[in-house]
């Protein structure tokens, strides 16, 4: 019951989110679609933590060289997903009403993904592993 209701706000999370993001592409006044690259920053985020969990596995140390080389990277796509809209604004590419939407989308959405795995990558018996 209680991971059911996290599930359903971090998707509701998730799709606004991702309105942002769209808004920030779609509407008439924008209508650039450039900011969308940010979503292969979405896609890619968590896949050092992976690579880290499923290396570091059998390491029982509170903090690991790989682990925190997860953090390092996982922390550089975080910031350079800030940092494109920014860039695209700052060249005249998108407007800075599009820039503000889509960090507000960054935002929205980097936190869902950390909600999900502070819900679901405990490693007790309920976890994202069966999802």
């Amino acid at each position: 019951p209680c991971a059911v209701a996290a599930l359903v706000a971090l998707s509701f999370s998730g799709a606004i989110g991702l309105t942002f993001l769209m808004l920030g592409c779609a509407l008439e006044y924008y209508g650039v679609y450039w900011p969308l690259f940010v979503l292969i920053f979405y896609f890619i985020c968590p896949i050092p933590h992976f690579i880290a969990t499923r290396v570091s596995e059998d390491s029982d140390a509170a903090s690991s060289a790989c682990r925190e080389l997860a953090y390092f990277f996982t922390t550089g796509i975080v910031v350079s997903a800030f940092g494109f809209p920014i860039i695209l604004a700052r060249v005249q590419a998108i407007k800075w009403g599009a820039c503000g939407l889509v960090l507000a989308g960054n935002a929205v959405i980097f936190l869902t993904i950390l909600g999900f795995f502070l819900v679901f990558g405990r490693g007790d018996d309920f976890s994202w592993e069966q999802w």
